[in-house]
């Protein structure tokens, strides 16, 4: 099996567009590694493959991963594409998708319905776009030689769906983790996570990799940092460091590799010099970068 990380960055990326905080100011000064929004792509031969998410960057992703790119004059080394849940950050690149390419697009019912109810991905020719509906907890092929399994994960809805009352541990098909399998090899991929209870530790246990939600060092740092009102938890994402963080939370855990992924422009791991960084790497983790290749 093949994992290409296509964006490591949360909504918004490395730099934000709006943003002049220390972070954004060293990626664009090319100070520190620069983020596109969060995606993966799967492959068990190399010549299919599967996007898990499709992120607003994801034209620019796919022009500078070689092995996705065009082989003709027409056509795509794309069979699949499946969303983990209806954020902004993991749909929007649907749209890029629009000219005229066949492929699955794979999601829970509640997903499909979400997408469905957006007049702008009727752009996706329904003669071409097959929308396939995915039940929890059952095997199903995302594309040649990989098995793929949805499991729910404490979440919440997109923020464009919330209403007065938000919920951000629900568990359901808002948000789900993704088990892949090929060639004897297992992959846990759960990009949006807001806790890590004991079944989710049992799940993860004996993967061959695990890349999972980092998206804040500390639950408050974008209220520290003046950038935002909301807490990680507030917006669905359990935090790295701390005592119920996840680092903490999936020790002891055997995992052969450990990734964070889906990265805050706030988080102190995007900077390879930070004390943070090394924290987490002392405890066995790598932080996942655009561009980096997984072969379990």
């Amino acid at each position: 099996m093949r994992i290409v990380i296509l964006g490591t960055g949360a909504g918004g990326g490395l730099p934000q567009w709006n943003c002049g905080c220390s972070n954004c100011e060293a990626a664009r000064e090319g100070h520190i590694p620069s983020m596109s929004q969060s995606g993966i792509a799967v492959s068990s031969n190399g010549r299919d493959w599967a996007l898990v998410n499709a992120s607003p960057d994801l034209r620019v992703q796919l022009a500078t991963n070689p092995v996705l790119r065009p082989a003709g004059l027409r056509g795509s080394p794309i069979r699949s594409v499946l969303v983990t849940n209806g954020d902004i950050d993991h749909v929007a690149g649907l749209l890029t998708l629009r000219e005229g390419q066949p492929f699955d697009l794979f999601a829970t019912p509640a997903i499909h319905g979400v997408l469905g109810a957006n007049p702008m991905l009727s752009v996706l020719n329904p003669r071409l776009v097959s929308r396939r509906e995915v039940v929890l907890d059952q095997d199903f092929e995302l594309v040649a030689g990989v098995t793929a399994r949805l499991f729910a994960v404490p979440g919440k809805v997109p923020l464009y769906l919330e209403g007065e009352t938000v919920e951000t541990g629900q568990m359901g098909e808002q948000t789900v983790g993704v088990e892949l399998d090929a060639n004897g090899r297992r992959i846990c991929y759960i990009p949006g996570c807001a806790s890590v209870p004991d079944w989710l530790r049992d799940r993860i246990s004996g993967a061959d990799a695990l890349l999972f939600d980092g998206t804040l060092w500390t639950d408050d740092e974008m209220i520290r940092a003046g950038l935002g009102q909301k807490t990680g938890r507030r917006m669905g994402h359990v935090p790295v460091s701390g005592a119920d963080g996840s680092i903490a939370a999936l020790d002891g855990v055997p995992v052969a590799r450990r990734i964070f992924v889906h990265l805050n422009n706030s988080n102190p791991l995007v900077d390879p010099a930070s004390p943070e960084r090394a924290r987490a790497e002392a405890a066995g983790w790598q932080i996942g970068h655009d561009g980096m290749e997984i072969r379990p």
